[in-house]
């Protein structure tokens, strides 16, 4: 049985008059959010390496394409196989290495012609960072960092890159308004992403983690307090810290 058509009949007897009455109202609009989401629980997936976990939710994924899709076709807009075929038409175009007669294995040159490629097929960007779209900041700024860097704007070595954070961290402490100050953080946090790529991490993974990290300590912290939180002072903080730092990382190794 061929489940991806079952899967697309399914979506489109629910979008029928004979179908769901919720499928039927909803538009590009309002399950915009539910595309997001899902994307976010599939990203989660990976990210506990669960495989049985990412089955189920590139089948949510794959529910929000399809479901698009067929809300275009409801009118009369596109349908779900205009959009393989201009996925694997694109595919196809922007690997001439694989299906064309370009010869090269180098992962620097491949990432390279993409890009030229991608600005050849987008004719109405002709700037380098023109159509990145809404990503959360941390993704988006690693997405220009990328871009830039293979467009030649890219430090000679890691040294540059860490002297660089370093002359942003001094500009934040001589900073002395607050518009001052949220300007130099900013420029911070973009030079971290550059450190970051330079070092072949994943900010948004890198952070993901820490956030996991510090939310384990944290309830280890609050399972050993004897008393609320909010009574402990900052020595007692201290002190219960380390030791559910230390207990977390034990229970990691």
């Amino acid at each position: 049985m061929n489940y991806l058509d079952e899967l697309i009949k399914t979506v489109k007897i629910l979008r029928s008059p004979n179908g769901c009455k919720w499928d039927r109202e909803q538009t590009h609009q309002t399950i915009r959010q539910n595309m997001l989401e899902e994307a976010y629980e599939a990203a989660e997936a990976i990210d506990e390496n669960n495989i049985e976990h990412l089955k189920e939710e590139l089948g949510d994924v794959l529910l929000q394409v399809v479901l698009h899709s067929q809300i275009a076709d409801d009118n009369k807009e596109f349908n779900i196989q205009d959009v393989a075929k201009m996925l694997n038409d694109k595919l196809i175009h922007r690997h001439p290495h694989v299906f064309g007669d370009i010869k090269t294995t180098d992962t620097k040159e491949i990432l390279a012609n993409w890009e030229k490629l991608k600005k050849e097929e987008k004719k109405d960007r002709t700037k380098t960072l023109d159509g990145i779209p809404k990503l959360p900041a941390l993704l988006k700024c690693m997405k220009i960092s990328k871009k830039a860097a293979r467009a030649g704007f890219e430090w000679k070595n890691k040294k540059q890159v860490v002297e660089c954070f370093n002359s942003e961290l001094e500009e934040f402490k001589q900073a002395k308004t607050q518009e001052e100050k949220e300007d130099e953080f900013g420029d911070i946090l973009f030079s971290l992403v550059n450190v970051a790529r330079w070092n072949n991490i994943d900010p948004e993974l890198a952070l993901s983690k820490a956030n996991a990290k510090f939310i384990k300590r944290f309830n280890k912290l609050e399972e050993l307090s004897e008393k609320p939180l909010n009574e402990l002072n900052f020595e007692e903080y201290e002190a219960l810290w380390s030791k559910a730092k230390e207990m977390t990382k034990k229970n990691r190794e």
